[in-house]
């Protein structure tokens, strides 16, 4: 058995009416991946900040080798050795690699700071990290994926023998992922201890030895990764069984809702065809670079096709922006829903009422009354978890985020939903709503675009699959044809045409 590096033991926590935690417990041991799992508002961000001196905890001990701690603050946690590193980066833009890694922690010399020495230890760190970038490149110039990867350097700088990544992956391509998990094995082999909190199993099975459980703010179970199984784990995170994750309901399709012919944006995607009918699920899915979300900002007038023709209910059309787009009854809930699908710092009700603001005005005025009862009813609609809707949208968990950006949009007069991947970023709770609210949009005659990475959901929740890459459709698959060796082999048409010398035309 492994030497237990920190230990956390009945931790409570409780905010203004919120019991946050309630008597947890933790332990990691040395050199170890530990996942940390349980849906939004299961208590992992704040348990993390506790660990890290963000916050203190009304009960409970903490013991750091096996000797009782205690941080009044985030920099006795560093001193200690302990750093964290959340989804959303914190850095410093406009500076540089070695100046964000070093950070609070200069090298010095008395007054002076050592700048030669500074940049090439930054740039030794990066070198072990693999990076593909310098020390003197600005921050703000990177990548997400390269953003990690700087504050992993940090880490390092500050020679942290615990670190925490706090959803790592939610922003990554797989690719990235997959290198973020080689960096994270490196790190555990060189004696790092490592509490990785996640939402997808993925990570879990390809890093983690033992993952824990939190659910409602409460300590659930601590598991062996290779002996629980995912209905196991499912079950431990939402407190019940979801035999059935995809409940895709059997829906008699209608008319024809939207059919594109020959669209093209030059320089994105070319000559991709396609339809989708009253009451279908219509996947779009294909590896990073296929372009699917190009497709569907183009037909919501995002961007301007080069070419092609988009017909609704049999007449073509032409849509010049996303008003003309919603007036015509098309809906779409972007990819980031943080930044294109809500304001923030307004409240859920607002976020939901905006796009049908208009309705609610009586002459020069707004009638606030009628808006907010209106937002109550479509926030409930969709099973959103908040205490009023006068919150602001920033309180709220990923997925219920996604929930009231599903609500807005049904409260406007859509007759076609354009999804573009739903259900990034949720826990398993979250997705299972989600999904629920899709197939009781079909079952009321929504025309429904889905575009999705996650092979399962569709598997699980399409009526049809329709593949692309590299800004063309390779292939168009029915529910029943539908495999996931089938859509891989779809995905990577162009990939593999290219190895062999061939091209697609």
């Amino acid at each position: 058995m492994a030497d237990t590096i920190l230990e956390l033991r009945g931790i409570t926590k409780i905010f203004p009416g919120v019991k946050a935690l309630d008597n947890v417990h933790f332990d990691l041991q040395t050199g170890e991946i530990h996942a940390l799992m349980g849906e939004n508002g299961a208590g992992k961000s704040t348990f993390i900040k506790v660990i890290t001196g963000v916050h203190q905890a009304e009960e409970g001990e903490m013991f750091l080798d096996g000797k009782p701690v205690h941080f009044k603050n985030t920099r006795e946690a560093q001193k200690a050795g302990i750093a964290a590193i959340y989804q959303h980066v914190t850095a410093y833009p406009h500076l540089t690699v070695a100046e964000n890694i070093f950070m609070g922690h200069e090298k010095r010399r008395g007054v002076v700071i050592l700048w030669k020495q500074m940049y090439q230890e930054a740039d030794k760190l990066l070198r072990e990290l693999n990076a593909d970038f310098s020390s003197h490149t600005v921050m703000g110039t990177l990548s997400v994926a390269q953003q990690q990867m700087v504050e992993i350097a940090k880490a390092l700088s500050m020679d942290a023998r615990i670190i925490i990544m706090d959803e790592p992956t939610a922003a990554l391509t797989k690719r990235e992922s997959e290198e973020l998990y080689r960096i994270t094995k490196k790190l555990r082999d060189s004696g790092a201890s490592i509490i990785f909190i996640s939402h997808r199993f993925e990570d879990m099975y390809a890093l983690a030895s033992r993952v824990t459980v939190f659910r409602d703010a409460q300590y659930i179970g601590t598991y062996d990764v290779n002996g629980i199984t995912n209905s196991e784990l499912i079950k431990a995170m939402v407190g019940r069984e979801i035999s059935d994750l995809f409940p895709k309901p059997k829906v008699e399709l209608g008319e024809e809702v939207l059919r594109v012919e020959g669209l093209s944006r030059t320089g994105y995607f070319k000559d991709v065809s396609f339809s989708v009918r009253k009451g279908e699920i219509l996947g779009l899915t294909g590896l990073v670079g296929a372009r699917r979300t190009e497709v569907a900002q183009a037909i919501f007038g995002i961007e301007k096709p080069s070419s092609g023709k988009i017909f609704l209910h049999g007449k073509q059309t032409v849509i010049r922006c996303p008003a003309d787009a919603m007036k015509l009854g098309i809906g779409l809930l972007p990819e980031d829903r943080q930044i294109e699908g809500l304001i923030l710092d307004w409240g859920i009700g607002r976020n939901i009422t905006l796009p049908e603001l208009p309705r609610y005005l009586k002459g020069a005025f707004l009638d606030e009354k009628a808006e907010n009862l209106a937002a109550r009813k479509l926030a409930e609609e969709v099973d959103t978890k908040a205490v009023s809707v006068f919150d602001p949208a920033s309180s709220m968990s990923g997925g219920n985020q996604q929930k009231v950006v599903v609500a807005k949009a049904l409260g406007s007069d859509f007759k076609l939903m354009i999804l573009d991947e739903p259900t990034k970023g949720v826990d398993v709770g979250a997705k299972a709503a989600i999904y629920e609210i899709m197939g009781d949009l079909a079952k009321r005659g929504y025309a429904i675009i889905m575009i999705s990475s996650e092979m399962p959901e569709m598997l699980g929740m399409c009526d049809r699959v329709v593949v692309m890459c590299e800004g063309r459709v390779t292939g168009e698959l029915s529910h029943a044809e539908a495999t996931q060796e089938k859509i891989l082999e779809l995905a990577m048409a162009k990939h593999r045409q290219a190895e062999e010398g061939g091209a697609v035309s």
